[in-house]
């Protein structure tokens, strides 16, 4: 069977995806995810010096909830639920990491956990960086900065 009968085979067989229901999911879990971050960052604003210290304090929390609701095997069902409005928030990424960690918790604390930890959310980082370096490059390039 050739490829591209067979990607004909699997899209005749395989049922339709609700791309509204997803795409409301994802809205949904993402803003209660982002609603979350914002209580936090009031708390948080009431108690540091600075916006800058809140706002670190509000990605620590935010990962902490993250790692504890990855660790306790929640936020496996909202991410199943919410897709990319679970898997972008810094909580996903924590997600990510911790899943790792987890996964490979048997190898070692060292060989397992520490070496592997980052294997799925080295790449996020790895592009995120080049992307914002990208991103940041063409801007300076259109406003004449170089």
């Amino acid at each position: 069977m050739k490829p591209k009968e067979y990607q004909k085979l699997v899209k005749d067989n395989s049922p339709p995806r609700p791309l509204l229901k997803n795409t409301l999911w994802a809205f949904f879990v993402g803003g209660l995810i982002s609603t979350l971050g914002q209580v936090v960052l009031n708390i948080a604003s009431k108690t540091e010096n600075t916006k800058t210290e809140a706002a670190s304090v509000t990605l620590a929390v935010m990962i902490l909830i993250g790692a504890i609701l990855t660790g306790l095997g929640v936020y496996d069902e909202i991410a199943e639920k919410g897709g990319a409005g679970a898997a972008v928030p810094i909580t996903g990424f924590s997600n990510t990491v911790t899943a790792a960690a987890m996964e490979f918790r048997r190898e070692g604390f060292l060989l397992g956990m520490g070496a592997k930890m980052f294997v799925i959310a080295g790449p996020v980082i790895v592009f995120g960086i080049l992307s914002g370096f990208l991103v940041s490059l063409a801007k300076a390039l259109i406003l004449g900065l170089f």
